[in-house]
């Protein structure tokens, strides 16, 4: 059924323009496109216990992350991004299951933190490289998270920069309504103990959220889901009030399973939080931030790198010790 459906539709997007509604107000909904969330085969959980089979750790990381569905990231260490892209979303289209994807690679990602700083050489090169990733995705089935923590690194950044970042996040949000009419896109809004309600549902605005599915709260961050419903029902009020819209939000759970404890790089005694599914006081909750991928060179995960699989804090962190 879902692929006659993708068929028909296939066939209305190659109708003449005027023919067709705009494809960011009537998209398809990719959850009913696809029968439960797509497993990535080739996680930091999965390839560590395929590397590692008799480790004491891996019957534990294996079970309790490896097989839970979780977000892909994609930067420039992605190579050809149209193909990196359609190649993960076409693996996830043939098994019917839906992929969750992210966007991070920004120019001047990471600009005022710099853990993760990095991400495209211009804001028109990341023109470029977010039109090939939309257009990799195509026509199929996915959810996607916009360049996290974009909307709130802005503490040393000038106006200038600010306008400059708010502009590629619209014209990222413009390609995938053009190129991948059935992806929900979350346009990034940090998490609540970085700015207040108000100045996110502001910046949001201005980035271009009313092309966006919804926003996206506390990826690779530790607070309760329902310190971020709260924050994010507190969004949707400054949007409805202030612009006369609202939207939807998503609470990055992976990692939120023992609250904050006002850390945000490597905290010692997190816990993972409740797996990826439909609802549960957002939209979805979904493992953004893989457990057990470091933050970057900080706390318990001093000497590493951000995206780093440690076997031990992703084995602490199934426990909460």
């Amino acid at each position: 059924m879902r692929r006659r459906l993708l068929a028909l539709l296939a066939a209305l997007s190659s109708l003449p323009l005027a023919l067709t509604a705009a494809p960011a107000a009537h998209a398809a909904d990719p959850t009913t496109l696809t029968s439960g969330f797509y497993v990535d085969p080739d996680s930091s959980a999965k390839r560590w216990v395929a590397a590692n089979p008799g480790d004491g750790r891996a019957p534990a990381i294996n079970a309790s992350l490896a097989n839970t569905p979780m977000a892909r990231w994609f930067g420039s260490w992605s190579g050809p991004i149209g193909a990196a892209a359609g190649a993960y979303v076409g693996a996830a289209d043939a098994r019917d299951k839906l992929p969750l994807l992210v966007a991070y690679n920004i120019y001047n990602r990471d600009y005022c933190g710099g853990h993760s700083a990095g991400g495209a050489a211009s804001p028109s090169a990341y023109a470029t490289w977010i039109a090939q990733f939309a257009g990799g995705i195509g026509s199929r089935p996915a959810v996607v998270v916009l360049e996290p923590d974009s909307l709130g690194d802005y503490d040393c950044m000038t106006q200038a920069q600010i306008d400059e970042r708010e502009g590629m996040l619209t014209g990222a949000l413009a390609e995938f309504s053009r190129r991948a009419p059935h992806t929900w896109v979350y346009l990034d809004a940090g998490n609540p103990g970085w700015v207040s309600a108000s100045t996110m549902a502001r910046r949001l605005h201005e980035a271009g959220l009313q092309q966006a599915h919804g926003f996206s709260l506390n990826v690779s961050n530790y607070l309760t889901t329902a310190e971020n419903t709260a924050y994010g029902n507190a969004v949707k009020r400054e949007l409805s009030t202030r612009y006369g819209y609202t939207k939807p939000f998503v609470v990055d759970t992976s990692r939120n399973g023992n609250g904050s404890n006002g850390q945000w790089c490597n905290p010692s005694g997190r816990r993972i939080g409740t797996p990826t599914q439909l609802g549960g006081g957002a939209e979805m909750l979904l493992w953004i931030k893989a457990p057990g991928e470091s933050d970057g060179n900080c706390g318990v995960g001093t000497g590493s790198t951000a995206g780093q699989f440690l076997p031990e804090v992703a084995y602490k962190m199934i426990y909460g010790y």
